[in-house]
């Protein structure tokens, strides 16, 4: 069997193109559920006798000495007049009229190449090739027919054969340099640390297994290069041939680079790209109409050269790389990179690129593909991101506010438009009375229809009018429009996975209706995602309580569990709970002597540089407040809200080696509780103020009634445990090396508890608790004499 598999689809993604990209007609409007929808529709409305859906079809072709097998499905067969016939089905918001000629190649490319494989298994000499065209805005249903002999087929089969080979040679080339020298590669550092083999070896085993693999890997234990190292082992075997590291955050997918980047200094000559946001990629001198756009204009026509220079010259595809050769050929720096994914070996990238219903990379992830593995970095973040991802919300003000925006534009299309929003607005005052009933927020079990239909004619209304190039004096209406159109869309298309694990929430303040339909579990929609591959390593050094993570990520029936040990040794981190205070909202005015006595007893028993963590702004402000108070000779610094990024890094800055002690204050599960990398005496000693409860709030009350009702567990899923994972994420900034000495402080008597003592990893067991200053400041002051001959920290 060939070890290289290709799908019909890429296939004709990389040969039939020509001429211009206009991403607006050539991508298709759908969720992959719509389209599995209207195929699973279509294919059981046909009462043929011999009439067979999804048939597997493949093919081997031989480049390079290599074998390549080509497969896919046709979505319907069956013998009509004593002929064979071949149903290929597309589906797009677009009518057919609209879809540019590019995308009408490729669809009647892909049902050709089905019938020449058909005809060659089944010793056919002619075919009925059917394209059914279905927009699913209006339900239109076209289809179009034709006859082909096998010898046209063929011939047709051939032509694009050879365009292809040449891609596939470059393909191959690349996989016969990687392979080389991965034979030869050797892990990238003089020894593993502790664990780190054995995490290593159990991604290879998950790889090698087609396993799920959920690993708690605690700080220092090399998570990235433990991943990265072993998988590209895993493709030298032929076990796989493309990896996907997926991230939360960019800093993440740095890391990545630089794990990439030390392989290739020990010899690895893989290709690997990193992904960058569309809108943060696009060159600024881009013009938004692609009729007028230079990087657009023969982007196909340009397209191979470019691939050729990049991939002859390049390894690393980073995002300077990327701009860097779109310059020089002149192309939409974003699709370039997408189409030199297709020849890279490890794609970096962000989640919303697998689990993102919405912008999901459709030609990697249409299909299950065997070759590909997934890492997913970070893995705790994805609760939430997974929930974010499938949750949608509106208001009527977004309605309101555009048409008064629009009233200085005329046409008769923009008429109909601002018609349609009116309707909106209408029909959500009106749900809004019948279904609030004089209360201010509900939640229910089920969609609104009615809202549906009318945000339905809406987008359908502005589609008609964008179909007309827009004159210049409307141009600053389709700006204001668009927007919105896209929330209209997103709201619908999220309207299509509605379940039973979502609930629709009203909500009504003054003159304003909100509309969200809030995804509670999105396990099932991670797990599908997840199935798009061979598996799965999801690694974090928070996964605590394992069967938490493994339930709420599609895992929990069918994974493998994994939790390596510190490879500090704990007597450089001194874990203290001060269970002298507590932080409940009802005590907090009332314990914050206690509280600023407990962290002035922190940074008093060694001078240096501290970070406090509270639960919320208002929480931080007040003891920010009593603390400076108390404390006027101490530098301090506070996290804002909302942040810019060189106020983030003026921020981190203030903890540099040698720089005066400071103390941060900052907020738990925010963006200085996890993802900063704080070295040696940069960071000597963290105090986290509570058990880093949600607000409680009627969302995450409902989640609360969610997972009461589904596993009896709805406190501890919507309010114990992503609090404490907050929690276990700031404690982990301060032990970021071997070397490294410092302190947590626990502060809340409800770590003492057995609801939250049994959630303590294996390396805070250790812990020692304090119930006054004097107890802290003894428990402080034996910890720092005992490593006061460390030259790190002296």
């Amino acid at each position: 069997m060939a070890h290289n598999r290709i799908g019909i689809r890429e296939f004709v993604e990389l040969t039939v193109r020509t001429g211009d990209l206009n991403p607006v007609t050539s991508n298709s409007n759908n969720t992959a559920i719509i389209g599995s929808q209207i195929h699973r529709k279509l294919q059981a409305a046909h009462r043929e006798s011999d009439y067979e859906k999804e048939v597997y079809l493949k093919t081997t072709v031989t480049v390079n000495d290599e074998d390549y097998q080509l497969e896919g499905r046709a979505d319907g067969v069956w013998t009509e007049n004593k002929t064979l016939t071949v149903e290929e089905i597309k589906t797009s918001a677009r009518s057919w009229e609209e879809c540019s000629q590019n995308t009408k190649d490729r669809y009647w490319a892909q049902a050709r190449i089905y019938g020449h494989l058909l005809c060659q298994q089944r010793h056919e000499d002619h075919a009925v090739i059917t394209l059914v065209y279905v927009q699913t805005s209006t339900d239109t249903v076209s289809r179009f027919t034709e006859t082909k002999s096998a010898a046209d087929l063929a011939d047709d089969f051939t032509d694009l054969l050879d365009e292809f080979t040449a891609w596939l040679k470059l393909r191959s080339d690349i996989i016969k340099q990687r392979n080389a020298s991965i034979a030869t590669l050797k892990f990238p550092f003089p020894q593993y640390r502790t664990g780190q083999h054995e995490f290593a070896a159990a991604v290879y085993k998950a790889i090698y297994s087609r396993a799920r693999l959920f690993v708690q890997a605690p700080t220092g234990t090399g998570k990235t290069i433990s991943t990265l190292f072993p998988t590209i082992k895993a493709m030298g075997s032929g076990l796989i041939q493309r990896a996907f590291y997926l991230t939360a955050k960019q800093s993440t997918r740095r890391v990545a680079e630089q794990a990439m980047a030390l392989m290739a200094d020990a010899g690895l000559r893989a290709k690997s790209i990193t992904l960058t946001a569309k809108d943060t990629i696009t060159f600024a001198d881009e013009s938004d109409d692609p009729s007028q756009n230079p990087y657009m204009l023969g982007y196909y026509d340009r397209l191979k050269p470019a691939l050729h220079d990049l991939l002859e010259h390049e390894d690393q595809l980073t995002r300077s790389v990327i701009e860097s050769y779109a310059r020089k050929h002149t192309l939409d720096p974003f699709e370039f990179s997408l189409d030199a994914s297709l020849f890279c070996d490890v794609v970096i990238c962000d989640y919303n690129y697998l689990f993102n219903p919405l912008v999901f990379l459709q030609r990697f992830f249409s299909e299950a593909d065997d070759s590909q593995f997934f890492l997913v970095d970070e893995a705790h973040n994805l609760v939430s991101r997974a929930r974010d991802m499938y949750t949608a919300s509106l208001t009527n003000q977004d309605f309101v506010n555009l048409k008064q925006a629009l009233a200085p534009f005329k046409g008769t299309a923009l008429t109909k438009v601002r018609r349609t929003m009116t309707r909106i607005v209408t029909t959500m005052n009106t749900l809004a009375d019948q279904l609030l009933n004089g209360q201010s927020l509900i939640f229910q079990a089920a969609p609104l229809d009615d809202l549906a239909q009318v945000l339905t004619r809406f987008t359908e209304t502005v589609h008609d009018w964008l179909a007309e190039p827009p004159t210049p004096a409307l141009q600053p209406a389709v700006e204001l429009v668009l927007p919105v159109f896209f929330l209209a869309n997103q709201y619908l298309r999220i309207g299509d996975f509605y379940d039973d694990t979502f609930k629709t929430e009203i909500a009504k303040e003054h003159d304003t209706i909100m509309i969200k339909m809030l995804c509670l579990d999105p396990s099932h929609f991670v797990d599908d995602a997840l199935k798009k591959g061979r598996g799965a390593v999801l690694f974090s050094a928070t996964l605590s309580p394992m069967p938490y993570f493994q339930k709420l990520l599609g895992g929990a029936e069918h994974s493998l569990a994994y939790t390596l040990p510190s490879p500090f040794t704990p007597d450089n981190q001194a874990i203290i709970v001060d269970a002298s205070v507590h932080t409940t909202y009802r005590r907090r005015t009332q314990d914050l002597p206690q509280l600023i006595a407990s962290l002035t007893t922190l940074v008093r028993a060694k001078a240096g540089h501290y970070l406090f963590f509270f639960p919320s702004y208002a929480y931080l402000k007040m003891a920010y407040e009593a603390f400076t108070a108390a404390n006027p000779d101490l530098k301090t610094c506070v996290q804002e809200n909302a942040m810019s990024e060189s106020e983030r890094q003026a921020f981190l800055d203030h903890f540099k080696a040698g720089s005066e002690p400071v103390i941060g204050f900052a907020v738990l599960g925010g963006i200085f509780a996890e993802g900063i990398d704080l070295k040696g005496t940069q960071l000597i000693g963290v105090a986290i103020v509570s058990v880093g409860l949600p607000g409680i709030n009627p969302e995450t009350d409902q989640l609360r009634a969610y997972f009461d009702h589904d596993a009896g567990q709805g406190f501890a899923y919507a309010y114990q445990l992503p609090g404490f994972n907050n929690v276990l994420q700031a404690g982990g900034r301060v032990i970021r090396g071997a070397k490294d000495v410092g302190v947590i402080l626990l502060i809340d008597e409800r770590f003492i508890t057995p609801r939250y003592a049994r959630l303590f990893p294996d390396h805070w067991t250790h812990a020692q608790v304090s119930y006054n200053p004097t107890q802290l400041a003894q428990l402080l002051t034996h910890f720092w004499e005992a490593h006061h001959e460390n030259p790190t920290h002296a």
